[in-house]
């Protein structure tokens, strides 16, 4: 063992937590469940000051990315706005409302797990495209006449080529795997 050096095992204690009744911040964790499909944990607490017991509930605070808009200006992602637009594309579409949110759900996961503290606005615009355009491919029309601001049938002519020429369409051709 030359060379290396006992070193005292560290202690993190992660339980602590002030109790509502008397204030101590000595607690113990008597139970720990999964609840809410896994995404929170219940914790019955107990305080070793005054024995009164009490619940706690644990989620982890996922930051999302905020949104740089093409003016500069920036502002909170809203993931009520992701979902508004994509809804608007997918009027009177027969695609369940359960790929629809499953597509959100997608996009969502992938900004976060991004890492990025800013992404910008056009980059969610883009992703929403794709997941429309293996969704259902009139919506995926729909929504890049508005966010690529089609000025005339031409620029819809060419959008549809472009669409017609890709692998895997129409959706379903393919194993796509998205409806």
């Amino acid at each position: 063992m030359s060379g290396l050096q006992s070193v005292a095992p560290l202690r993190i204690r992660i339980d602590t937590m002030h109790c509502p009744f008397c204030g101590a911040n000595d607690t113990r964790v008597t139970d720990s469940r999964l609840v809410a499909e896994g995404d929170q944990v219940r914790r019955r607490r107990q305080c070793t000051a005054c024995g009164e017991r009490f619940t706690t509930y644990e989620t982890a605070e996922l930051v999302m990315p905020r949104v740089v808009k093409a003016d500069g200006s920036r502002e909170t992602f809203n993931e009520q706005k992701l979902r508004a637009g994509m809804l608007r594309a997918l009027e009177k579409r027969p695609v369940s409302a359960e790929s629809i949110e499953a597509a959100v759900e997608r996009i969502r996961q992938r900004l976060r797990a991004s890492g990025e503290r800013e992404i910008q606005a056009r980059d969610i615009g883009e992703a929403v495209m794709q997941a429309l355009k293996r969704l259902d491919q009139v919506a995926f029309i729909r929504f890049a006449s508005v966010y690529r601001r089609f000025q005339d049938i031409d620029e819809f002519r060419a959008e549809i080529d472009r669409l017609s020429r890709e692998p895997g369409f129409p959706p379903g051709t393919a194993d796509d795997g998205e409806r």
